[in-house]
């Protein structure tokens, strides 16, 4: 059932990008972001896949690169984690490399060029010829045999457009396949330039896992607003696993109750989980009330709604961050942990 769901959120994620896309409605930013850093972020992320299959799964830099570009650092990043899990998924025995170079002079509209080089199966011509279109894989059996949607690389080529760029690739079938993503890096006129790119990021550090018996949250007072009686009682559950001690509010009013007078009586809660969506007062209202009041503990929202501008939404309406449903029980604690470490500092400031 996990296992599904996982599947099913995967796939309509997939379709709301893409329809997003389609519609014009895709928002990406332009910040100044470390190449190296994304790169070293998805490799660490997608080296627990690699090693499952017994595939190495190596970075490489050619010639200098720029030590900031200006691009959408988590879109890029998308696409690159797009890339790197097919060519893990579809390789069987040998390795994946990722090969990192500028692809034209700093003059000439300069372009990030990054390719993605597998020891896997392999397709034909025209098989690559129909790899970015939705809903499209090599042909049938390998959805039966690897699973997938068929809308990665639609959206990954969508993605890497409107960052400026292109997504190309080439195969030999038995060989192996290399994709190619360029992406626009912005002006380079007053940027560092890194000779040894690849001695310089170490990969992002693998975060601590969090198991059923982690007391990472205990003596934390946590106040769980939900009005729902069975994500009351599985997410009151992992809290509780945790360590922590948990308070529940049915709705945004008892939230707001319980969180003042925690607060007069001096034992303020150290984070507040706060469903965004609950009867006589919803989540945004309870939130955007306890901050008018000058409420300074941490509040992270709770929501089902996971569209673009939820987020902002829920920032907006004051609080400290987001977390989606269904809940996914290690981020869930990683989060609350983070913030309730320094609750009681935040409400005393």
């Amino acid at each position: 059932m996990k296992k599904n769901g996982e599947y099913l959120i995967s796939l309509i994620n997939d379709i709301l990008d893409l329809s997003k896309i389609e519609d014009g409605k895709l928002d990406t930013e332009r910040i100044s972001c470390s190449p190296q850093a994304i790169i070293a972020d998805v490799t660490s992320l997608m080296r627990v896949r690699a090693t499952a299959k017994r595939l190495s799964l190596e970075v490489r830099y050619e010639g200098t690169i720029p030590e900031l570009i200006q691009t959408d650092p988590t879109r890029l990043r998308q696409v690159l984690i797009n890339i790197v899990g097919n060519a893990i998924k579809f390789t069987e025995a040998g390795s994946v490399e990722i090969v990192t170079c500028l692809a034209n002079e700093p003059a000439e509209d300069p372009k990030l060029k990054i390719s993605v080089v597998d020891t896997g199966i392999g397709i034909t011509e025209s098989q690559c010829q129909k790899l970015f279109l939705p809903f499209t894989q090599a042909d049938s059996s390998t959805t039966r045999r690897f699973g997938g949607t068929g809308l990665g690389l639609t959206i990954s080529k969508r993605l890497t457009e409107a960052l400026g760029g292109t997504i190309s690739t080439f195969s030999t079938v038995g060989k192996g396949t290399t994709f190619v993503v360029t992406v626009s890096t912005g002006p380079l006129d007053d940027v560092k330039w890194i000779h040894n790119a690849g001695e310089s990021v170490d990969e992002a550090p693998a975060e601590k896992s969090v198991d059923a018996t982690d007391d990472s949250l205990r003596n934390r007072r946590i106040l769980f607003a939900e009005d729902g009686p069975d994500n009351q009682r599985l997410i009151a559950f992992i809290l509780k696993k945790a360590g922590a001690e948990v308070s529940l509010a049915e709705n945004g009013q008892v939230a707001l109750d319980l969180a003042n007078a925690a607060l007069l009586n001096g034992r303020p809660y150290d984070v507040i989980l706060m469903d965004m969506q609950m009867p006589v007062l919803d989540g945004y209202s309870a939130t955007s009330l306890l901050r008018e009041q000058g409420y300074a503990g941490p509040i992270i929202a709770l929501t089902a709604n996971a569209m673009a501008g939820d987020r902002e939404k829920c920032i907006t309406a004051g609080c400290d961050d987001f977390a989606t449903k269904p809940v996914n029980r290690k981020m869930l604690v990683s989060i609350v942990g983070r913030y309730a470490s320094r609750g009681l500092s935040v409400v005393d400031h």
